[in-house]
């Protein structure tokens, strides 16, 4: 695809050109054939306006005017990427990207989207270099009928602005409540089906929807430790008796919260180890029905997986297990951006870095593991980790660009899914990466969000 990149540059409100009038370098214009003196319809977003196009010798510039810039959202030395179409005689700019986030703190001018800031600075940052626009939305300002959004971007400071639709909306949402909420379901629709707007990461996925979706895929199986959705007393029984440890993970579940580890003692009692902030709680319980009485409060509350224990590799006795963030790169094809371990902390059986876990590299995990099953074992990691992406893309029907799947190896060097999460955490996922660059998990939702619009 040809990409041309242009800085926008904004006349105002003084000036002698009017509003339907572009001031474009020439050089882009032959490279395009875009007629002069001609009515042409520039986009942004979903947003139009009637223009014709005069020439400057300044290279790569696209001059507008101020009450056009103040409609879009757009900035003096923004980089966009321009494109003509001659058949329609429309003149593109663009992508504009839009984020759904969960929430704004307006009183905090320098963190205003909390812990995540960093995150969306340097996306806003990644834009700019890669000439794409971007918008933060909250769903408090959302209006399933709106031509418009309100957002916030960042210009040397966070700022509110309104924007067209986007032409691509990456769902950040962090919470089910918010994201089921209606006004957001109806902003869903209303985007892809009046505007065409590419949404990205639309919805959570729970357990047991993964489970069920990749068992359909027969490539798949031997990554699959055998999982299902706890609905009665049979279902506990028939796994602790196939399996010594099983565990308990709440469907809809995340950081680690909920989960429960079931073991199978020599003389048929049973031991519960319940995740909580301090390390694990421990309780023993004469018979498996003894067990299934005290949870049965817990069950009615939150649906639960049950899933077959694993002996898995360990370091220093400690759970390890590995993070892999899959995205799809600038040509929409799902790739491996990083995989990192994740060891679980003293008295933790999960590893997520809310429950004390911590980060190492791949390398350096397998070789502190200290197990010959780990030999060879990085290259089929990021193989299960694509095969599984493909799989959600195939079987399950809603559109995703990035997934955590959280992988781990047993000590027979076996590789299994433990779970995959499409709202991976911008911290829990994070490489180890030097400060000061762009993240390659950031540079790919950029390249992607211009591929999906594309441009």
């Amino acid at each position: 695809m040809r990409r041309t990149k242009v800085t926008i540059k904004i006349s105002n409100a003084s000036s002698s050109l009017d509003d339907n009038t572009l001031i474009l370098s020439d050089i882009v214009r032959k490279k395009w054939k875009i007629p002069v003196q001609t009515p042409l319809t520039l986009c942004f977003g979903s947003a139009k306006h009637e223009v014709k196009v005069v020439t400057t010798t300044l290279a790569d510039v696209l001059r507008i005017h101020a009450s056009i810039a103040a409609l879009w959202g757009l900035s003096h030395g923004d980089s966009l990427c321009l494109q003509y179409k001659a058949n329609d005689q429309t003149l593109h700019i663009g992508p504009l990207i839009g984020v759904l986030i969960s929430r704004i703190n307006s009183v905090n001018v320098e963190k205003p989207f909390g812990s995540t800031t960093a995150f969306y600075r340097e996306l806003n940052d990644t834009c700019r270099l890669f000439g794409a626009s971007i918008c933060f939305i909250t769903p408090d300002e959302l209006n399933d009928q709106s031509q418009t959004v309100n957002g916030w971007r960042y210009t040397g400071k966070w700022e509110q602005r309104t924007f067209p639709m986007p032409h691509v909306i990456y769902n950040r949402l962090t919470s089910r409540k918010l994201e089921n909420r209606d006004n957001v379901q109806q902003f869903f629709r209303h985007a892809k089906t009046q505007h065409q707007a590419i949404l990205f990461n639309e919805k959570y996925l729970n357990k047991t929807e993964v489970f069920d979706a990749l068992n359909n895929a027969t490539e798949l199986h031997k990554y699959l430790p055998e999982s299902h959705l706890l609905r009665n007393f049979e279902i506990l029984k028939s796994m602790c008796a196939k399996y010594p440890v099983i565990f308990l993970k709440p469907v809809t579940g995340s950081l680690g919260k909920g989960i429960i580890r079931v073991t199978r003692q020599a003389d048929l009692s049973y031991v519960g180890h319940f995740t909580n902030l301090n390390g694990a709680r421990k309780q023993s319980f004469p018979s498996l029905s003894r067990f299934f009485s005290a949870i049965s409060g817990k069950i009615k509350q939150q649906r639960y997986q049950i899933q077959q224990g694993l002996d898995l590799i360990c370091i220093e006795g400690q759970p390890l297990d590995f993070r892999a963030l899959v995205q799809r790169n600038e040509l929409g094809e799902w790739e491996v951006t990083s995989i990192v371990a994740r060891i679980a902390g003293n008295q933790q059986f999960v590893s997520n870095l809310a429950r004390g876990g911590r980060l190492s590299t791949v390398k350096d995990a397998l070789e502190h593991s200290h197990s010959t099953a780990a030999a060879g074992c990085a290259p089929k990691l990021r193989r299960a980790a694509l095969l599984i992406a493909n799989g959600i893309e195939k079987h399950i029907s809603a559109h995703f660009a990035e997934l955590g799947i959280d992988l781990a190896v047993d000590t027979q060097g076996r590789i299994w899914l433990l779970e995959v999460n499409s709202k991976p955490s911008k911290e829990d996922n994070t490489p180890l990466w030097s400060e000061g660059k762009v993240r390659p998990s950031v540079k790919r939702i950029v390249q992607y969000s211009r591929y999906a619009a594309k441009f």
